[in-house]
């Protein structure tokens, strides 16, 4: 009889450990698609195998799961009430599942209407009788399911329309390059030594956190450099393909555009590394313009242009090391374009920020390279040795006074107290905080 018993344990622990895992399993890819449309807020997503992609870990989400289930044992304390609301939120997720599939046979498989509707009265027959049964069981337990599944259907909603109204101001205000060349060269303001890299979300345009941070304090760095952050879903993105490297303007305001792009699986290096590497990039991208304006005589310095830089030419950049650090700069050379050899130094090591500092070195007396471009090879080499600032908004989104209660409350209280608690932007990009400026800004939406 023991025997039977403990058997009878044993079998019901492999199966509960078989059903758990599934369920969070589920969740992490439930959570990856709702942050991936914009609805849910930002946490953390840990890819555990470079070949399945929707093979993910969420530590926050597993935390949750942990402290839900420990609460509803130490709750109910009754096995017959922990099955109801399982038996519920089953025959929920089959009969949700059932229309969905009606949906994918119609527009994705697009096969005829009459088809999916005798699939979806099919099977729904036969799970609206399951369906029936255990929704007289919603006051023994069943209602937990029905709780928790409005509570994160209410912060779906308010994290999703926050979003998007925050997006919609960034798209209105966002400040045009007619607005930019108005200022002239030296933008209006004083031009203060060093390099400042402005994460925005936009691709195109100015970000009106620049706009903000000019007008309100009349000081910006001598190079510019727009950086935006791009997933694309691919494990991996090689290094010669990482950087897309733009002109914004004429190249007497010494502003760029760069957008990195990032695969599910790539980690971010650390701040040292990436600003060289995007730092190089930038040179290279000047001696490839400079080159491909000669090759095809486009002398027009308002054009914009831009370029993935992948390839370099045959003569590579050299990077020295510094003691412990170790930098991989090897870049495969290209036959179409001849591009003068940049050498890239490190100076020294500042033992309190552990960063390295490189320094462009342009050949002597080498009479292809075009005046204007050494002399814009030179600003940019003058900068980085007088520091890389990281810019990034800290924005706090508010309702107007004109709107209703409701959106108020939704705005005011439920986007802010979510912002405030997921994972902040110098985080996900790994910003050193000594080299950090937040531009507070206030979106009335």
């Amino acid at each position: 009889m023991n025997q039977m018993l403990y058997r009878k344990h044993f079998s019901n622990t492999n199966c509960s450990i078989v059903g758990s895992q599934a369920v969070i399993t589920a969740t992490f890819s439930i959570i990856k698609q709702c942050h991936a449309l914009g609805c849910f807020p930002h946490v953390k997503v840990v890819h555990t195998s470079k070949h399945i992609s929707g093979q993910i870990y969420i530590p926050e989400i597993n935390w949750i799961l942990m402290i839900l289930t420990i609460a509803i044992t130490i709750g109910f304390k009754d096995t017959t009430l922990i099955g109801n609301a399982y038996g519920l939120a089953c025959t929920m997720v089959m009969f949700v599942t059932t229309f969905l599939t009606t949906l994918v046979i119609i527009f994705v498989w697009r096969k005829s209407i009459i088809l999916a509707m005798i699939f979806l009265l099919f099977f729904w027959a036969i799970e609206g009788l399951y369906l029936s049964a255990v929704i007289m069981k919603v006051p023994q337990g069943g209602w937990v399911p029905l709780v928790l599944s409005c509570f994160f259907m209410v912060v779906m909603y308010v994290w999703h329309y926050g979003t998007k109204k925050k997006h919609s101001f960034d798209i209105d205000n966002k400040a045009s390059l007619k607005w930019l060349l108005g200022l002239g060269p030296c933008l209006g303001v004083v031009r203060v030594p060093g390099i400042g890299f402005v994460y925005s979300e936009l691709a195109t345009g100015v970000p009106a956190i620049f706009s903000h941070f000019v007008t309100n304090f009349p000081a910006f760095h001598k190079v510019l450099v727009f950086v935006c952050i791009k997933s694309v879903p691919v494990p991996y993105v090689i290094s010669e393909e990482r950087f897309l490297i733009e002109r914004v303007c004429s190249k007497s305001y010494r502003m760029y555009r760069c957008t990195v792009r990032y695969g599910y699986k790539d980690t971010q290096r650390n701040s040292g590394e990436f600003e060289n590497q995007l730092i190089q990039c930038i040179a290279k991208f000047i001696l490839m313009e400079a080159t491909e304006q000669q090759a095809y005589s486009a002398t027009t310095s308002q054009s914009s242009s831009s370029f993935a830089v992948s390839e370099v030419a045959s003569s590579s950049i050299v990077v020295s090391e510094v003691e412990d650090f170790c930098v991989d700069n090897s870049f495969p050379s290209i036959q179409s374009l001849e591009l003068q050899s940049v050498d890239s130094v490190n100076e020294y090591e500042n033992p309190q920020l552990r960063r390295r500092l490189v320094r462009f070195q342009l050949p002597d007396n080498n009479p292809a390279v075009d005046p204007e471009v050494s002399e814009e090879l030179s600003d940019l080499m003058e900068a980085k040795e007088a520091g890389v600032a990281y810019i990034l908004e800290n924005s706090y989104v508010m309702a107007m006074k004109s709107s209703s209660f409701l959106k108020r409350l939704v705005i005011d209280y439920g986007y802010s107290f979510l912002r405030k608690n997921c994972r902040g932007a110098a985080e996900t990009f790994n910003v050193p905080h000594i080299c950090l400026i937040e531009v507070g800004m206030i979106y009335y939406v």
